[in-house]
């Protein structure tokens, strides 16, 4: 096989291989869901459910000493 052949056919290859790559790649645009949009024999995507609020942390002495200490650090302080 002659090297100019053989350079033509790796660069149809690669051109082809690339071309199913971009194809692959390509992603539907975001867009605003509507009511309308939905109908009774359609799914529509809903919002993924919400995780249960978690109880507020009371930070107790310690950690609180640790932050003062921490700031005062940053500052240059010791």
């Amino acid at each position: 096989m002659k090297l100019e052949t053989a350079r033509g056919l790796f660069l149809g290859l690669a051109l082809s291989v690339t071309a199913i790559a971009a194809a692959a790649w390509q992603e539907p645009a975001p867009r605003v869901l509507e009511a309308r949009d939905c109908s009774a024999t359609e799914t529509c995507p809903s919002a993924p459910p919400r995780k249960p609020a978690q109880a507020q942390a009371k930070p107790d002495a310690n950690l609180l000493v640790l932050m003062f200490g921490l700031s005062g650090a940053l500052k240059g302080e010791q």
